[in-house]
């Protein structure tokens, strides 16, 4: 039997059109949601949920572009 290796921490590039992206347009509705959901209740919660959305929508941008 062999010895297989896996790296840990290994990426896989995201492409145009793959799931991956599907995945991320998810996270950012998500935490968009989230942000709208605490907004009044916990202001700070809101805009930690608000810039991780952002973070992830710029991300989207440059993989679409």
């Amino acid at each position: 039997m062999e010895n297989q290796y896996c790296k840990v921490g290994a990426i896989s590039s995201i492409t145009k059109g793959s799931k991956e992206l599907r995945y991320l347009e998810y996270q950012y509705q998500n935490f968009m949601d989230k942000a709208i959901s605490k907004k009044y209740s916990d202001s700070k919660l809101a805009e930690f949920f608000e810039l991780k959305a952002i973070r992830i929508q710029k991300i989207i941008q440059t993989l679409t572009h």
